[in-house]
């Protein structure tokens, strides 16, 4: 398919990418990776006025780790983070879940600040942004400010993010070493779209139970969220068959899954929990 027309610019600074940004208006799009920005135009689902083209715009494709944790640039895409060794024990459940994106050509191209923008409820980046309790750093031509991961998605393809803000950087907190964590999805080729996915991770106290759970469910939702029942099913308890099992339940029934040609809500439903069910036995072992 042809696109729509449009105008392009590749700003040299984010100042001039911001103001360009501004000047449309509403009708200007900025353009990282382009794999969900340029197939939605192709559908005639977008068609800005204005393509502002962020390659040459310096500092937004960096990797950080420190002792507070990983932070990403909004222009770091999926192959940045696979090539990165220090990710591995930095941040083991971000690497996991990337690796289930798509395919390497995407990868190759698509970035970190992308996806969140796109907000697509089946994206792994989103989900694992949420479940580990992330935080954007934004900016605009208002200025700068920083949103929690929970209260930047609104629903399918909808954020806080205003028509002139762009997305700088992504901040993880800190992992710890003896985590325990997991990740699955299913769909229904790979590199397809996710028809659910969870991720899930824990502590374990000096007795073994378990604390500090967080388990994120994406594709099966309108938008990547936290349940916070099958959190409370596991949480101060051991992590054994009955535990996983309440988790699972709690699960399912925590989501209100869309119907569509590819699954109906009873099996994005069950889907749910028989997915924390597998993510739980890993992380327990």
């Amino acid at each position: 398919m042809k696109l729509p027309p449009f105008e392009y610019a590749s700003p040299a600074t984010l100042a001039e990418a911001l103001a360009l940004l501004a000047a449309g208006g509403g009708t200007a799009k900025p353009l990282a990776g382009g794999q969900s920005l340029l197939p939605t135009m192709a559908f005639r689902l977008a068609a800005p006025k204005l393509l502002v083209d962020l390659r040459k715009v310096p500092g937004l494709d960096e990797i950080a780790i420190d002792e507070k944790g990983v932070r990403l640039g909004a222009k770091v895409r999926w192959r940045d983070i696979e090539d990165d060794a220090r990710l591995g024990s930095a941040h083991p459940l971000l690497v996991a879940a990337i690796a289930h994106v798509a395919h390497y050509q995407i990868r190759n191209r698509g970035t970190v600040g992308g996806s969140l923008a796109h907000a697509d409820p089946a994206a792994e980046m989103p989900g694992i942004a949420v479940t580990c309790d992330a935080e954007l750093a934004l900016t605009g031509s208002s200025g700068s400010r920083v949103v929690r991961a929970a209260d930047f998605f609104r629903g399918a393809l909808t954020t806080v993010l205003a028509d002139d803000e762009l997305i700088v950087e992504v901040r993880l907190p800190a992992w710890p070493a003896r985590r325990r964590w997991a990740f699955e999805e299913f769909a229904l080729r790979r590199g397809d779209f996710a028809l659910a996915g969870v991720a899930v991770f824990y502590d374990e106290d000096e007795a073994g139970r378990a604390s500090n759970t967080h388990i994120g469910v994406i594709g099966a939702c309108y938008r990547p969220h936290r349940l916070a029942q099958a959190e409370a099913a596991l949480n101060g308890r051991a992590v054994d068959k009955s535990a996983i099992q309440a988790a699972a339940r709690a699960a399912s029934a925590g989501v209100e899954p869309p119907e569509d040609l590819h699954a109906s809500a009873a099996y994005r439903r069950a889907l749910v929990g028989t997915l924390l069910e597998r993510a739980l036995e890993r992380a327990s072992r």
